[in-house]
């Protein structure tokens, strides 16, 4: 018994001796994992920077949207995070009233108890402990007489300190009930305040757009625009692998490999951890008509389709063919508002012409989380969704690894 005492004492200090150095350890991959996105960030920022510096041309028609197409994308994804906090918030309430009503049906209990229990002893009397002690009575009987006036006596000291707790504790529940109604109603107010700017703003992409829409269509059928889209998406793609390939982790592709492994949605079934074993098991990234193939013909000739366009209606939820890191997520000429994941291994999934990106630089997603709205930003005509999926900076089919099922 005493080694036993001992060896758990042991283990005791052994594992409070641990704790502030497992704290310590966590608290520096924390810091370093903020230090690494900071750094990523910066790095995209640059290139972004670089990419509108080298434009050619600064009057292509579609650059006048920029700006609206901006506002509207983070309008909506506002509009969005302050519902998912409205939800949560209401959420809170319906937790803090079922609290309070459970603490009420406690305190009605308690109150009752206590009510027939002073009945009790005002009917028989207030007992006389020394009268009782001196009577004479048979010291057993007296006994059992003191043992069951001391019960009495707990039972009614631990209902009065029951009842004084739930008393407060229903006091701090109203005025957390308060605090979250507040709340809630600061929420309604930002989300009015964010759906009118969503509205001015889409007034002023409607009235853009009606002013330039014959430049538009002239300039999307020009061979020399599409290239100059396509270059500047390459410059990107090779860009954002080369910063990502910067990054401190990237420079040790064990830890790295280990760290950027992310857990799938439980809806998803699992495949694993290496991107490539998901070929043949993908799904396509929204519902819709898929209008142009990987390598068809674009406009006026000379040019193919380096992805899909998938034709479907504006505010389609766009969601992540696999789990990865968003590396790029901003208005690009020619894809309007346009998100970039990495996946590792090399592997990037792109998603272009969105109304709205749910998602900025550095959040991890996971498969099938929704990142996108489709939209017709970028100057295109139609609404859908741009696609491309690329190894090594080049584009390839992604047909070849959606499922057939």
């Amino acid at each position: 018994m005493i080694r036993t005492a001992g060896t758990l004492a042991l283990l005791l200090a052994c594992a409070a001796a641990g704790a502030p150095a497992n704290a310590a350890t966590n608290a520096s991959k924390s810091a370093a994992a903020q230090a690494e996105l900071k750094a990523l960030k910066s790095r995209i920022a640059a290139i972004q920077k670089r990419l509108a510096e080298a434009e050619e041309s600064k009057t292509e028609a579609a650059d006048a949207l920029q700006a609206s197409e901006r506002g509207i994308s983070d309008a909506n994804r506002a509009v969005a995070e302050l519902a998912e906090q409205a939800r949560a918030a209401n959420a809170a309430v319906a937790q803090v009233r079922a609290r309070i009503a459970a603490a009420e049906s406690r305190l009605a209990g308690q109150r009752s108890a206590l009510s027939k229990l002073l009945r009790q002893r005002y009917v028989s009397g207030r007992p006389d402990v020394l009268a009782l002690l001196l009577s004479g009575r048979d010291a057993n009987a007296v006994a059992r007489e003191l043992t069951y006036l001391t019960y009495i006596g707990r039972a009614r000291a631990e209902l009065i300190v029951g009842l004084r707790s739930n008393l407060d504790e229903l006091g701090r529940l109203a005025a957390e009930a308060q605090a979250r109604a507040g709340e809630i109603a600061a929420i309604a107010a930002e989300q009015a305040r964010q759906r009118s700017r969503l509205e001015s703003e889409k007034r002023e992409r409607a009235r853009l757009l009606a002013r330039i829409a014959h430049d538009i269509e002239r300039q999307r059928r020009e061979i020399g625009t599409l290239r100059r889209d396509e270059t500047r998406l390459t410059r990107l793609i090779e860009q954002l692998a080369k910063a990502i390939a910067s990054t401190p982790k990237a420079r040790a592709p064990r830890e790295r490999q280990k760290a950027e492994r992310v857990p799938e949605p439980e809806r998803e079934e699992r495949h694993g951890g290496a991107f490539a074993g998901l070929r043949g098991s993908l799904s396509l990234p929204v519902r819709g008509e898929l209008a142009n193939r990987f390598g068809s013909p674009r406009q006026d000739g000379g040019i193919v389709w380096k992805g899909l366009f998938i034709a479907a209606r504006v505010g389609e939820e766009v969601r992540a063919v696999a789990a990865g890191r968003v590396v790029f997520a901003d208005w690009l000429r020619g894809f309007g508002n346009l998100l970039i994941i990495d996946h590792g291994e090399s592997y990037m999934s792109l998603y272009g012409y969105n109304e709205t990106l749910y998602k900025g630089v550095g959040d991890v997603v996971g498969r099938g989380e929704r990142i996108a709205a489709v939209g017709a930003t970028g100057g295109h005509g139609q609404s859908g969704l741009y696609f491309e999926m690329r190894h090594e900076g080049r584009p390839f089919d992604p047909m070849t690894w959606v499922s057939r099922k």
